[in-house]
């Protein structure tokens, strides 16, 4: 779950890198540092911590210098610090990788044993060592690499300086995303195109099992046996602005101010909003035989899982038929019932979880049909899939999601018109019924966030608390257990979402008066019930933080603190407005206290890693 970046070209590469890994920096936090190549010398510095310590140490690197790799590191084996940091070097080669290597402790028992000396406890340093090896070997960085390839399993991007060949850069690709910029008498690679697209917009996306030699004149590609693969360039429609705060004190109140134009955008993309009849090519349904499906399986992690539950509520009932949810990461190693019937949706942001990336192949091997809810278009489940519902929701840059998880939950939503249209279970008036609330649906998010004020004022009673519990009913729950995941990923504060319901079976034996009961409580069919869920927490002195109808006026009497949420007649498009409400409580909760919201400890963007 690290950033890697790489610059060969004509101008001066110190801060082409420095940009990029800055672009990056969402992937990984932990430590960073760059490599370039002055002549046929190699120089690194790194740093622990965030980009910014790194900065001082550039003036130490050949100013002159017009190649070069840089990294942002999420650790994953080894404490976060310089001496774990990327790149590392040896031998005049330096090396940077995205991935684990799983055979790492088999690969340096051997090396060891062959009197290789190690300074660092990373898997990464054991692949620089095994190059290195198999450079003194071979003579070619290409043959080394080539020998190198068959003795590491695991997932692995790799980005290599070689100081005997000078005027290139290689890569390699193997389970982690990896791109290649394309510029005129320069080019780049990267782990995610928004750090090269500033500089270029033509960009080959590498699959698993290739490898890279980049010059300044061009790109060779060849796959694992050695077979030339020719590159395939595509045009980058990333805008460099949408990487910029614009303003706001954070990306991640950036994000939440950019979700009604999102939803304007999917809304004119994905619906003909006077018809109410969804456009099927681009939710992807024009390139599926629904003839043959009598199942649906939703497959998610994180952030993307939650959404997939809320996906539960609107399928079944629009489609008629059986939704299971899943996590990724817990179905990939059971032995989960799948069929040719099966339609599987596999949820994912990044396109790169590696969880979610692992059961889209494994849904293909039992012949079903794969469809992918997606942010980044050419990502590797995206490509893997059989079809792509695109949410286009921009580059989100906050680790902690938001406007990409409200996309998500529309993209399901229309999805399940999409679907259910086709199905001939629901009717030209039930998708106009639901046309007419969707096209008030951006104005009242706006309402929705209109009301940071009184939500700023709010948490600054709660930002000592050590608990919070978050509860939901019906399309609410989803909803809670999204509330409360923000506001542990960005607060530090413990906090979890539970079922109305469930309460009072464990939970409520934790409510006394320190506890903050966050209780979503919409004008819907499941109200009653919340009302007497609240009214249990009351009573054992529980403080409420009710989200509700403005005119709710019981609600109110309850609560000990009142959040206004527009209220629209749908309950699957309200829990979209519900948690607007929840994302501003956990930022200033957040901000209150402190922490890095951007950039919370521990947590990358993208998991490209198990």
């Amino acid at each position: 779950m690290c950033g890697i970046v790489g610059y060969i070209g004509k101008q001066k590469c110190i801060d082409i890198l420095f940009d990029g890994l800055s672009r990056l920096e969402y992937r990984g936090y932990d430590s960073a540092g760059i490599a370039v190549l002055d002549g046929a010398e190699i120089g690194v510095v790194k740093a622990e911590g965030k980009l910014s310590q790194l900065k001082p140490l550039l003036s130490e690197l050949p100013a002159g210098a017009t190649r070069g790799i840089g990294h942002t590191r999420w650790a994953t084996h080894g404490a976060p610090n310089t001496t774990n940091a990327h790149p590392h070097a040896h031998a005049n080669v330096a090396l940077v990788h995205n991935g684990i290597i799983e055979n790492y402790l088999e690969l340096k028992k051997q090396l060891t044993g062959e009197g290789v000396t190690f300074q660092s406890e990373t898997d990464t340093e054991v692949a620089l060592h095994l190059f290195v090896r198999e450079l003194g070997r071979h003579k070619t960085p290409f043959k080394a690499i080539m020998a190198m390839i068959p003795q590491l399993k695991g997932a692995f991007s790799l980005g290599i300086l070689v100081g005997n060949e000078p005027d290139a850069v290689y890569v390699v690709k193997q389970g982690s995303p990896l791109v290649i910029g394309a510029g005129r008498n320069e080019n780049f690679f990267a782990s995610d195109a928004m750090a090269i697209v500033r500089h270029t917009t033509r960009a080959h996306f590498l699959n698993d099992g290739e490898v890279g030699r980049i010059t300044e004149q061009g790109v060779e590609i060849w796959d694992f046996s050695g077979n030339v693969v020719a590159p395939h360039f595509v045009e980058l429609d990333i805008s460099s602005a949408s990487t910029e705060k614009l303003g706001f004190k954070h990306f991640m109140l950036k994000e939440i101010h950019e979700q009604p134009r999102v939803f304007s955008g999917m809304l004119k993309r994905l619906i003909d909003l006077d018809s109410g009849i969804p456009n099927d090519d681009e939710l992807g349904l024009s390139k599926l035989d629904l003839s043959r499906i009598d199942n649906i399986c939703m497959v998610a992690c994180g952030t993307a899982y939650y959404s997939a539950l809320l996906g539960k509520y609107y399928l079944e009932p629009a489609v008629q038929l059986p939704v299971n949810v899943e996590l990724a990461s817990e179905f990939r190693y059971r032995q989960p019932w799948l069929s040719k019937n099966t339609l599987f949706i596999a949820v994912s942001q990044s396109g790169e979880t590696a969880d979610t990336l692992a059961t889209v192949k494994q849904a293909k091997e039992h012949g079903c049909q794969v469809l992918a809810v997606c942010n980044v278009k050419m990502s590797s489940i995206a490509r893997e899939a059989n079809v792509t519902l695109h949410m286009d929701a921009g580059p989100e840059i906050g680790v902690a999601s938001t406007k990409a998880f409200t996309a998500m939950l529309l993209a399901h939503y229309l999805l399940s018109l999409g679907l259910g249209y086709k199905r001939k279970t629901l009717t030209i008036s039930d998708l106009k019924k639901a046309a007419v609330l969707l096209k008030t649906l951006p104005a009242r998010m706006d309402q929705a966030i209109d009301g940071k004020v009184a939500i700023e004022q709010l948490a600054a009673k709660y930002d000592e608390a050590a608990n919070f519990i978050f509860m939901g009913r019906g399309t609410s729950y989803p909803i809670a257990l999204e509330g409360a995941l923000k506001l542990k990923e960005i607060s530090y504060i413990h906090a979890e979402g539970y079922a109305g319901g469930e309460l009072k079976h464990g939970p409520i034996a934790l409510i006394d008066r320190h506890m903050p009961v966050v209780a979503i409580a919409p004008q819907d069919v499941y109200r009653e019930k919340m009302l007497s869920n609240i009214e249990e927490v009351k009573a054992r002195q529980g403080r409420i933080i009710a989200v509700g109808d403005q005119d709710d006026q019981h609600l109110r009497r309850l609560a000990d603190d009142f959040i206004v949420c527009p209220h629209i007649a749908d309950a699957g498009l309200q829990a979209m407005l519900s948690v607007v409400c929840l994302q501003l409580l956990s930022y200033y909760v957040a901000v209150k206290r402190g922490t890095d919201v951007d950039q919370p400890r521990n947590l990358a963007k993208s998991v490209t890693v198990e």
